[in-house]
């Protein structure tokens, strides 16, 4: 449905700017252009004020550009690829009542469709018809004729991804292989950032599993801390939950069940019996390196869910270790049960880390300063982050520690994972940090997956590219360029198919489909040449790779691709001049939570398909907004639709509070009393222009000289700021 703005004027002149067609922008030479473009937002829900805050920027920066004289490029697309649609189509299809709700009272979903609401082409299509107006409404300053959306259910987006995909592959940037991947066992597909409820951002982390010798077999303890092993005192399990005996790469291991399941979709396992925990408490185990053999006692912080189900215990340099001994001391009904007072009396710390600020147990002062007496008080986490942060940065390990004394905690780490799994007293299990949530609802794990397709951003002449790029591009604001730079140092190969989902078939593995960001990177360049397509001038089957490489590469001879493709030579040739004309991108607006990803993907792809000369030049990041002072959430219901802030305040009021809720990275709050507060500013500013244009007076006089003084100031001020977003 169309949003009705509360202020008649707006619906008004917004008609006239589509009757003029002012904001349609074709190539005028000798003139300096300036290509504007935001992020396309995923149609499967309404716009909100949080999209509003991002393209208000983005339409502020392009009006502020043709006031200077720019010929000014603002297109825009739509996003359909991927699971975020599929996932709530699925969970209404299970007769999730929480979405239905959802649909009906958030997103103002008439009860009459909620039945195609099942069909994710259906509901795709609903959300971008009525966030198109949607758009219109807010005023942007928007170049129709050349909007697109993406997946092969579109007539020419398919071909545009073929093109790029077969590109990446005959360069050497996309690899078929053996990969850690955030994998949803319901849709049997990698789960990508932009396919997740939740955990967006949380990649797969490696940990060392460390083999303490139980009997025949081993207990094996999963840490990221494997040069800690030398002040090992206990292990901890979770009394509450049964463990299983299991063969893996050749031995025997003892871990949680849930914990077997996982190791399954790493490698190969065989579940050989089950033990209860109350088999293992009070035993004890040989410690690899040391030969220390170290008791096994009870703790409820151990998560069976995380990791491995088993904790080796460091007291001294571990804060949850060092409260789980206090917590154990003081449950005399377990300490009783399992008969373990003199063992849990016989343990003491073992400092072997010296560290800058602390003394020789910084775990037991970090406790003790705070007063802590449970394993579970929320505390340790952050006492937890500052001990091992300043241990790994800061560290040496002492005398105690066999061959690694001497050697810095951050060089230790790796060499002593490396010895254990070369001794067969180690190996590798892959976990997630935190709890992913596939949009079908299901929690994902980490699998390793064979023949999976991946983008190689781990190549290092690829990174050191795109670095140098970073390093020289128009990043605003400033401190937001050494966050690039860090996320291209970690980024590893990212999978770039799924088996599930809407999108574009892979062109030479069609049983997979490119995932929602990694067909979301170079788009902007279909910009340049598609209102060709939407006016009819050329038809989408036309398309083919060798009209592609000429347009975007320069490639080829364009007679020939003429009489090839059946497009006329002259247009071949416009459609080149049109894309040399407007590229590169001079200013890309977007959203923080894009940096780690979309933003970071879209800097890879320019640099690995374009010549520099088409590399993107800048970038402006901005924060996540808020309202009322929280995160915005549609599960609970803190969520305003763009649409709906239109019909109560007007689009110009809407827009002029999200431009004065924040600056640079800070987070902007949506707030009710300053959007009213817009509003009446915005009256009041109409009344006094109406009052000066009514007065008829031609008198000049010191007061207006002083007013255009000021006026002059201001507007010096303001256009320097505008110029660094």
């Amino acid at each position: 449905m169309k949003p009705k703005s509360a202020i008649a004027y707006e619906e008004k002149w917004a008609e006239k700017w589509a009757e003029a067609k002012i904001f349609e922008a074709d190539p005028k030479p000798g003139k300096p252009k300036i290509f504007i473009c935001v992020p396309y937002s995923y149609q499967n829900a309404p716009l909100h004020v949080g999209h509003g805050f991002t393209y208000t920027r983005g339409d502020a920066y392009a009006r502020f550009k043709r006031m200077q004289g720019y010929n000014v490029l603002f297109p825009w697309a739509w996003h359909w690829t991927g699971e975020a649609v599929a996932g709530t189509c699925e969970r209404l299809k299970r007769g999730d009542q929480s979405v239905r709700k959802m649909l009906v009272e958030i997103d103002g979903v008439p009860e009459e469709l909620l039945d195609k609401f099942t069909d994710p082409v259906f509901v795709t299509r609903y959300y971008t018809e009525e966030n198109r107006e949607t758009v219109k409404a807010m005023g942007l300053s928007i170049d129709w004729r050349r909007e697109f959306h993406t997946t092969d259910l579109h007539p020419y987006y398919s071909k545009f991804i073929e093109w790029q995909y077969i590109t990446l592959k005959n360069k050497g940037y996309i690899t078929k292989g053996r990969h850690p991947v955030v994998w949803c066992p319901r849709c049997k597909s990698p789960t990508g950032d932009h396919d997740r409820l939740a955990g967006e951002g949380v990649s797969p982390e490696e940990y060392t599993l460390v083999y303490f010798k139980f009997g025949d077999a081993y207990l094996a303890a999963a840490t990221l801390r494997p040069e800690t092993i030398f002040g090992v005192t206990n292990i901890w399990i979770n009394p509450n939950h049964e463990y299983v005996l299991i063969q893996a790469d050749g031995k025997k291991l003892i871990v949680s069940e849930q914990a077997a399941y996982k190791l399954k979709n790493q490698t190969k396992v065989e579940i050989l019996k089950k033990i209860p925990a109350d088999e293992l408490i009070g035993k004890f185990a040989e410690t690899p390196l040391t030969g220390k053999h170290i008791p096994i006692f009870p703790a409820d912080l151990v998560d069976p869910d995380f990791g491995s189900g088993v904790v080796y215990s460091v007291p001294a340099h571990a804060p949850y270790d060092y409260a789980g001994i206090i917590a154990l001391k003081n449950n005399q009904e377990r300490i009783r049960k399992y008969q373990l007072k003199e063992l849990v009396e016989s343990i003491k710390p073992i400092s072997i880390i010296r560290v800058p600020g602390y003394g020789e147990f910084p775990a037991v002062e970090e406790v003790e300063r705070l007063g802590i007496t449970s394993d579970t008080d929320p505390r340790l986490e952050e006492a937890t982050k500052t001990i091992y942060s300043k241990e790994f940065h800061e560290g040496v390990l002492k005398d105690n520690c066999g061959e690694y004394s001497g050697k810095t905690v951050s060089e230790a780490r790796d060499l002593v994972k490396e010895k254990l799994i070369e001794m067969g007293l180690g190996g590798v299990m892959w976990e997630l940090p935190e709890k992913v949530i596939c949009r079908c609802g299901t929690e994902t794990i980490v699998k390793i997956v064979e023949d999976q397709w991946f983008l190689k951003y781990s190549d290092p002449e690829w990174k050191e590219k795109v670095k140098e790029h970073i390093r020289n591009m128009n990043i605003y604001p400033e401190e937001a360029r050494r966050w690039f730079l860090n996320v291209v140092d970690w980024l590893r190969d990212w999978a770039c198919a799924r088996k599930t989902g809407l999108g574009t078939k892979l062109p030479w593995d069609p049983d997979w489909i490119v995932e929602t960001l990694s067909d979301s990177t170079i788009y902007p360049a279909l910009y340049t040449i598609s209102k060709y397509l939407n006016l009819g001038i050329i038809k989408p089957d036309q398309l083919n790779i060798d009209v592609l490489n000429y347009i975007y590469l320069g490639a080829g001879d364009p007679e020939k691709i003429s009489s090839q493709s059946g497009i006329k030579e002259e247009i071949l040739k416009q459609m080149r001049e049109e894309f040399l004309y407007w590229y590169p991108v001079d200013m890309r607006i977007s959203a923080k939570e894009l940096v780690p990803n979309h933003l970071t993907f879209y800097i890879f792809h320019h640099v690995a398909i374009f010549e520099p000369r088409h590399w993107p030049r800048g970038i402006g990041v901005n924060g996540m907004l808020k309202i009322e002072g929280e995160k915005m959430s549609k599960s609970k219901g803190n969520f305003i639709p763009l649409k709906k802030a239109i019909e109560i305040y007007g689009a110009d009021a809407t827009r002029a509070t999200l431009l004065l809720a924040a600056e640079d990275l800070d987070d902007p709050d949506w707030r009710d009393k300053n959007a009213r507060e817009a509003r009446n500013m915005l009256d009041v500013l109409i009344r006094i222009c109406r009052d000066v244009v009514s007065a008829n007076s031609n008198d000049y006089t010191r007061v207006d000289e002083w007013l255009l003084s000021t006026l002059q100031r201001k507007m010096k001020k303001i256009t320097s700021a505008m110029e660094k977003l």
